[in-house]
């Protein structure tokens, strides 16, 4: 019966606890009644033995090795959020061992790994998610069942921006990973860009069938961290990337995404123009990490030019790691990105990559 599968507890080891585990994954963990952490990993001993204090997990499932946490045998299933450059030698450790897994974006270095690691899945039958965040806000839920329902028409155009300010000057960050090329395999684009790809293809419903892009360098020293030396290090990818895309059934769809974007903090905002309707999606637009959903639709508002708010129905909101838990339990709602998501999502991030470089249209 249901209620027993909803009773059903998934025991997870995490690997990497940086800031995207300490603030999304461990609480997302804590808070699910089907999950529970019962092993960690990192290669920094210091964050490993905090992590372990503050959740309660005993000395000997502490590792400093992967692989010790993924063939350890309380741990059911793997828990993802290393630097992009360690996601798939994890991932196909974790898939050798027959376990399933979740995996921070992008899941890979290159389109090739993903299709290693997909296909490895696959062959194996493992049940797995890709931690694309934003299908789980319940502004793009619904802006995707508006669509997918005919309400604004056939859809033209789709106009996606996302803005972090925190590459700036004046915020002097360090060279952290993500600036380094060999670890994090492209800037902004893979940092923001796929979320941003990835969004747009979740709410349309639609593949995309060629890229152009272009993207720059602001700063290209920073200071290296404490535990790197003195002086300064190169920083080897984008600070912005901009590219234009070609979708499915003639969609037309641009994108901006920068780490130099004043005032920001975690800013989306995602236009789609149809031919009985338009939405309006954002987040965090004032800061409060709130995402809304605004409409135009009909003669009188589409005469009127207004925008209306939209309350969002209870049925759209939804948590991550609990997500993960129903794929795990049997009864996900087929909504959260799968490995085939993020392999299609990182030949698009390729192409772009590639297409830069060239000044050309690609095919992903």
């Amino acid at each position: 019966s249901c209620s027993i599968v909803e009773k059903k507890i998934n025991r997870i080891g995490s690997v990497g606890l940086g800031s995207i585990w300490n603030g999304v994954h461990a609480p997302g963990i804590q808070r699910s009644p089907n999950l529970e952490l019962v092993a960690i990993c990192d290669i920094d001993e210091e964050k490993l033995q905090a992590a372990g204090e503050k959740y309660g997990i005993p000395p000997e499932r502490r590792f400093v090795d992967y692989h010790d946490l993924i063939s350890c045998p309380d741990v059911e299933a793997v828990d993802i959020c290393t630097s992009n450059d360690a996601h798939f030698e994890i991932a196909m450790a974790a898939v050798e061992a027959g376990k399933p897994y979740d995996l921070e974006k992008p899941i890979t270095m290159t389109a090739e790994q993903a299709d290693t690691l997909a296909k490895a899945t696959e062959e194996k039958g493992l049940k797995n998610m890709v931690c694309f965040s934003y299908r789980f806000k319940a502004a793009a839920r619904y802006a995707k069942d508006l669509i997918a329902q005919g309400k604004i028409g056939h859809v033209y155009h789709v106009d996606m921006q996302y803005f972090q300010a925190w590459g700036l000057p004046r915020d002097n960050c360090p060279l952290v990973w993500r600036f380094v090329k060999s670890r994090t395999g492209s800037g902004a684009l893979g940092d923001l860009g796929c979320h941003a790809l990835d969004l747009v293809r979740f709410v349309t419903g639609k593949e995309y069938t060629r890229v152009v892009g272009h993207t720059g360098t602001y700063v290209h020293e920073r200071k290296l961290l404490p535990k790197d030396g003195e002086g300064t290090g190169k920083v080897d990818v984008d600070d912005f990337c901009n590219y234009m895309v070609d979708m499915e059934d003639g969609i037309s769809a641009s994108f901006q995404i920068t780490r130099f974007g004043f005032g920001r903090g975690n800013y989306q905002r995602m236009e789609i123009y149809g031919s009985e309707g338009a939405i309006v999606y954002s987040l965090d637009a004032q800061g409060s990490g709130v995402d809304e959903i605004e409409v135009c639709s009909g003669d009188i508002n589409a005469d009127a030019h207004v925008f209306s708010k939209l309350p969002i129905p209870e049925r759209y909101y939804v948590d991550q790691m609990q997500s993960f838990a129903d794929i795990l339990n049997g009864v996900g709602d087929g909504l959260a990105a799968t490995i085939q998501d993020g392999q299609a999502n990182q030949h698009v991030v390729d192409a772009i990559i590639k297409s830069a470089e060239e000044g050309t249209w690609l095919a992903p």
